[in-house]
Order: C-alpha cells, then sequence, then structure tokens
C-alpha cells in the first residue's frame, strides 16, 4: 500500500507539474522531459526503498523525514547529472522539474502519515515483535510501544527467567516463558525480530542470550542499561572487531545551531507576515472582552540560563496573582494542584476570550517576538517558570543548552494531559535528540495540535 500510494502520488505529481507549466506559459514539452519524469517515478520508489522506508518499521518521524527529503534530493540529483552526462540539459523543462521535485518534497511525507493511519485502523500496519526481559523495564518498553505505534512493532509475547505473575500477562502482552522457550519461539518462524531489555544486574547472562539470538533472530534490538539509554543519538561503531556505541551532541555543532536560527528567522518573517491580521484580530478581542494590557510578560530562564521576558497575549484578569493567593488560601486541594504542576485545570482567574486563546494556543503568538529577538525558538523546551528551576535538579543543566520554544515536544504529546514531571522528560529527551528534521516535525505536528484544540500544558 505504501509503495502503491507513492507511486500514484508520483505520477500525478507530475501531471500536475505539466499543467503548471502551460499555465507559467510554457506549454511546449520536450519528449525527453516527459521520458525524466515518468523514469523519476521509478528511480524516486526505489530510493525509497533502499532508504528502508518500505515499509520503515522502527523509524520514528524524525528519521522517516530525513530519509524521505534524502530520496528527492539524489532522484534530482540523478536526473540532473543524466542530463549533463548525455548533454540534453537544454531539452530539459526547469519549472518542470521544479514543480515535479518541489511536489514530492512536501506532499509524499504528508501521504505517507495519512496512508499509515489508515493501515493501522484497517489492522495492516505493524510486525510482530517479541520481548526478551520483563520487570519494570519491560513493563515501560511495552507501554511506549503502545504509545508509539507508527513504528509498526506489535509485540506478541514476553518472556523472562523470572516467575511470570498469576494473569500471565504484562501490559496486556501474554507470557511466552523463558529465555530459551524464546529461541524456540523464533525457530518456529513466528517472527523475525527480539527486543531485548538489557539489565546491569544480568548483563553477563544477558550478553549470552543476545549471541544466541543473533543466530535465530534477524533483527535484534537491544535496549542498553539506563545509563547509556539517556543519549538518545547513538549509532555502532566496529573498532576492529569490537563493538562500540558512538553518542552525538548535535547542540556542539555550530553549523547546526546556525541552521535552527535560520528556520526561526524564516519561519517568524513569512509566518509573522501571514499571521499578522490574525494578531490584530485577537488584539481587539481581548481590548474588548476585558479592561487592561493586551500584552503579558512574565520574566523566565532561557539560553545559558539568563533571564528574558516571556511575551503572551493576556488571558487572565489584570488582579489575577492577587486572586490566586486569595483563592489558594482557603482550599487545600487547590494548593496541591498548583504545587504539582503550577496551574490550575479550571482556573476562574481566566477571561473569557482568554479561554479561547489558550485552547487554540493563540495566546502563545505573541511569543514571535521573542524569536525574533533571539530570546526563543520556534520549536524547543518549554518556557519554565522560576520557581519551577529547582524541580527540574539535573535536567536544568541540559535546559540551558537551547532556547525555551514556542512549541514543541510538551505541546504535541498531550498538552493538558501531560504532568509536570513529564514535562521535565520531555525537555531532556528534546534537547539530547535534538535535530533539524525533529523541529520540523514538530512544527508539523503542532499544527495537527492546534486544529484539534486540545488544552496547552
Amino acid at each position: 500500500m505504501l509503495v502503491s500510494s507513492d507511486v500514484i502520488l508520483a505520477l500525478l505529481v507530475w501531471c500536475a507539474a505539466f499543467i503548471l507549466q502551460g499555465i507559467w506559459g510554457q506549454s511546449d514539452l520536450s519528449k525527453i522531459s516527459i521520458v525524466a519524469a515518468g523514469s523519476n517515478v521509478g528511480v524516486w520508489v526505489g530510493l525509497r526503498a533502499r532508504l528502508g522506508l518500505y515499509p520503515g518499521y522502527g523509524l520514528n518521524q524524525a528519521d522517516e523525514l530525513r530519509r524521505q527529503t534524502y530520496a528527492v534530493a539524489a532522484s534530482l540529483t540523478i536526473t540532473s547529472v543524466f542530463a549533463l552526462t548525455v548533454h540534453v540539459g537544454d531539452l530539459f523543462s526547469r519549472p518542470l522539474l521544479a514543480f515535479g521535485f518541489l511536489g514530492l518534497l512536501f506532499l509524499a511525507p504528508v501521504l505517507r502519515t495519512f496512508v499509515k493511519h489508515g493501515m493501522m485502523r484497517a489492522g495492516l500496519w505493524g510486525k510482530p515483535v517479541v520481548i526478551v526481559g520483563g520487570g519494570e523495564n519491560g513493563a515501560r518498553l511495552l507501554q511506549a510501544l503502545k504509545m508509539a505505534m507508527s513504528l509498526g512493532f506489535r509485540p506478541i509475547a514476553i518472556f523472562d527467567n523470572q516467575l511470570a505473575p498469576a494473569s500471565r500477562t504484562l501490559e496486556g502482552v501474554p507470557y511466552g516463558g523463558t529465555f530459551t522457550d524464546a529461541i524456540r519461539f523464533a525457530r518456529k518462524g513466528a517472527t523475525d525480530t527480539a527486543v531485548i531489555v538489557s539489565s546491569d544486574a544480568r548483563r553477563d547472562y544477558s550478553a549470552k542470550f543476545i549471541s544466541r539470538a543473533n543466530a535465530v533472530f534477524r533483527y535484534v534490538i537491544v535496549i542498553p542499561s539506563p545509563a547509556l539509554a539517556l543519549v538518545s543519538v547513538a549509532t555502532a561503531r566496529d573498532l576492529g572487531g569490537i563493538l562500540g556505541v558512538e553518542t552525538k551532541h548535535n547542540l556542539l555543532n555550530p553549523w547546526l545551531r546556525w541552521a535552527k536560527r535560520a528556520l526561526d528567522l524564516f519561519g517568524v518573517l513569512v509566518g509573522g507576515l501571514l499571521v499578522s491580521p490574525l494578531l490584530l484580530f485577537v488584539a481587539v478581542l481581548i481590548k474588548v472582552d476585558s479592561p487592561g494590557p493586551v500584552f503579558y510578560g512574565q520574566l523566565r530562564p532561557g539560553l545559558e540560563g539568563r533571564y528574558f521576558r516571556c511575551w503572551k497575549f493576556r488571558t487572565m484578569h489584570t488582579d489575577a496573582e492577587a486572586f490566586l493567593t486569595e483563592l489558594l488560601r482557603g482550599d487545600r486541594d487547590l494548593q496541591a494542584e498548583w504545587e504539582g504542576n503550577h496551574k490550575l485545570r479550571d482556573d476562574p482567574r481566566i477571561t473569557t476570550i482568554g479561554r479561547f486563546l489558550r485552547k487554540t494556543s493563540l495566546d502563545e503568538l505573541a511569543q514571535i517576538w521573542n524569536v525574533l529577538r533571539g530570546e526563543m525558538s520556534l520549536v524547543g523546551p518549554r518556557p519554565m517558570l522560576i520557581e519551577e528551576i529547582p524541580k527540574y535538579g539535573d535536567i536544568y543543566e541540559l535546559y540551558k543548552q537551547m532556547r525555551p520554544g514556542i512549541t514543541g515536544l510538551w505541546q504535541v504529546s498531550g498538552r493538558g494531559d501531560c504532568s509536570h514531571d513529564e514535562r521535565i522528560a520531555m525537555a531532556a529527551y528534546y534537547v539530547r535528540s535534538w535535530s533539524i528534521w525533529l523541529d520540523l516535525v514538530i512544527l508539523a505536528l503542532t499544527i495537527k495540535t492546534v486544529v484539534r484544540g486540545h488544552g496547552a500544558c
């Protein structure tokens, strides 16, 4: 289904490119352009297959986007080299190629997302895998795989040498027996993939089992010890027959940091112009709804621990702080809620238009000014309150390595449903895993999340 949808999309994109070229005023099509466009469909699909996008099990969204972009860039390069090699560059229609490749670049990721969701609903997406290793780590892995269904890993059994619970299941997945039973299970051909949850307490035994598992499972994924699992960007290295794991911190690459800043400026300048009428409309609504200023600024810690004034469209009454103090003084339940999340789910301080702005996240559009000044980024960790710093602990050192973001994992991963601890974990994961591809994915998911209207964290 993924291959067929890509072929159909490519044919439609090139047909649309022919039409747009005619509208552009260049209706003459050379035979070589038609042949190149048709051949490119096969080259593009072949490159996507070579990059592991069919079916693409185990790829996160950022890695998928990166590989899809590489496929378009490589097919464009192949087409250009072909034209120069056989000296037919003058016969190519430049507008045709521009329309075609831009269409594939932007439409292919969108179509793939829709097709995958359709396959999930139809029960056609996913490959069976077994989990080796139970306990708390095994349960956490099963929960993560259920939340990340787009990875395509569908656990069908869990194997562990520890005594199974009376229910004989873990997170709804049945126990299959011991580690030895997992080897027998693989030889029956039920699955070709095993995910091994390693443990420092059983490191020697785990190493022996991994060696045995490689003989019967085609794919073996090892979840490392907690110390190594904290690093999200890791690559295996062969050091003369000895396995090494290389970790990479993209934030230390100045070119990538400049690319992130360029993306911020491009997004603010282009997006700011597009939404400027909306910003003016929101400002008018705030003034009509309640007396007071349009904007509200609050000091927040940012890059390298420097404080800045984070701007938002005002969503509360002007006497909100005094009202909060009085409100918390007589209600222990509200005190506990505020101390836990620094938010109140049903906050009486919020104005009528403020509830709408928060629900749609339109109040945060004022932070475009912070991005323009270099105090914030389009995507980054959630801007924390000063009083939250002690709760971040050691994670605050990671937080200070990046500018806070208008949007981020905190906004596209549950938003109003996420706890304070989960927001801290998201900040740490984002900093460790950051890449331009992850930012692009989060920006796309933000649009989807705002349209669906889930309450912000």
